[in-house]
């Protein structure tokens, strides 16, 4: 299981420290949220802070788009430093192409949606990607409860992958802490984003190293 702190909860006054925290406390991934203030309510940072985090950051920067029309974009967030670059299914008309792009430049490619949206809307996509994220708050909006019946799409990505139909990471992304995380692995979940449960507490290394622990 991997562990991708977000840095949303992290200290923005001090984001490449945070970063670095993390890093030696054991986290496999940094999670960036993007947002636009348009697909959701929520405004956040963008190319140029991502660009200047990029050398601070020794694992991989796990890029989520939360932005209308992203393949407008796609080259400046990868130049500026995006390991994994993910769309949402709602924000795009030109999903395929995007995705063929992302792989072009040299990323890795993933895809995800809504709570609310259909999980058999992105199975004619999965052979185009190397994530799949799952949802398990409303994106965009702050102090939500975990919603485990997304725990189901996680399952049947499950099963699609043990099918072939793509070979890609299962990630899950909100209300993820010490009594969420044990049900998202069993679900079949590689990657858990985390945020306050990481975060929370003395800004330290040994502290993050035992908040994760914890998730672990």
């Amino acid at each position: 299981m991997k562990i991708a702190p977000s840095i949303l909860s992290a200290d923005f006054s001090e984001l490449g420290a945070e970063i670095d925290r993390v890093t030696q406390a054991g986290a496999d991934w940094i999670h960036v949220d993007v947002m636009d203030g348009n697909f959701v309510p929520n405004l956040t940072l963008g190319m140029p802070v991502i660009k200047s985090l990029k050398p601070k950051c020794k694992i991989p920067m796990d890029v989520h788009l939360m932005i209308e029309k992203p393949e407008r974009y796609i080259e400046e967030f990868i130049a500026a430093g995006a390991d994994y670059l993910t769309l949402h299914i709602e924000s795009t008309s030109v999903l395929e192409k995007s995705l063929l792009r992302i792989r072009e430049l040299g990323c890795k490619s993933g895809i995800t949606l809504r709570p609310k949206t259909s999980i058999e809307l992105i199975k004619p996509f999965l052979h185009l990607v190397d994530l799949v994220l799952v949802m398990t708050v409303e994106p965009g909006f702050g102090g939500q409860s975990f919603m485990s019946e997304q725990l189901d799409k996680v399952r049947v990505l499950n099963s699609w992958r043990q099918q072939k139909l793509g070979n890609f990471l299962i990630e899950i992304d909100g209300g993820v802490n010490s009594q969420t995380a044990p049900t998202c692995v069993e679900a079949g979940a590689d990657v858990l984003v985390a945020g306050n449960a990481v975060f929370k507490g003395e800004k330290t290394e040994q502290n993050y190293k035992l908040n994760m622990s914890q998730l672990r």
